[in-house]
């Protein structure tokens, strides 16, 4: 006999939009996903689709909020907190928890990057809000450069971002060791801005 669940426990048909876009656009990115699709997956009308996002861009714009609040904020940057507690050791961390990302049989790749292809257009909304949550991203790096008190750490974060994203388009390339290389890189960097710390405390 079919199990049967209490009302208030369904999910919304909000809720189901949410759930089929995010994993319809983490995994194929934007463009390719259509309405329709959304629709036929969460079993909603698409007149119940619109009436909370009257568009897909307000539909792709609400995804990617929700992929930072789950991939950046709860996923990544509670997983470094969780392995590592020096600041170094943190930045060191990315790629331990990249490491472990990268070998799941689900691994779909880095949605911001997807979506960041997918719009040229640098007054695009979705291109907008694609590079602010990169930055995102990039702050929370910076942030333990700085706790690390290593020099110059926004510049620092950008060649750190750099060796990430050269990592997930390595593992998404079928490379599944792709963030132990990033982390030989990384301790490379990190030698550097500590011999470039040392030098300038000479001064």
């Amino acid at each position: 006999m079919a199990a049967v669940h209490p009302r208030h426990l369904l999910p919304s048909a909000r809720e189901r939009i949410d759930h089929i876009a995010y994993e319809l656009f983490s995994r194929h990115g934007v463009r390719s996903v259509g309405v329709d699709v959304v629709v036929a997956r969460s079993g909603v009308a698409k007149k119940t689709l619109y009436s909370h996002y009257p568009s897909k861009e307000k539909l792709a714009l609400a995804f990617l909020q929700r992929r930072e609040e789950l991939w950046t904020r709860t996923w990544l940057q509670e997983g470094v907190k969780r392995r590592a507690r020096r600041p170094a050791d943190r930045l060191l961390a990315i790629f331990d928890v990249f490491d472990s990302w990268f070998r799941r049989s689900d691994f779909e790749g880095c949605a911001f990057i997807k979506v960041l292809l997918e719009h040229d257009d640098p007054a695009h909304p979705i291109r907008r809000s694609t590079e602010g949550h990169i930055r995102t991203v990039r702050d929370f790096v910076r942030e333990l450069a700085e706790e690390a008190r290593l020099p110059d750490p926004e510049g620092f974060a950008r060649q750190w971002q750099i060796v990430m994203i050269g990592s997930i388009i390595a593992a998404y390339a079928g490379d599944r060791d792709a963030a132990r290389r990033a982390k030989k890189l990384g301790i490379l960097l990190l030698a550097d801005a500590r011999i470039r710390s040392r030098g300038r405390a000479q001064i």
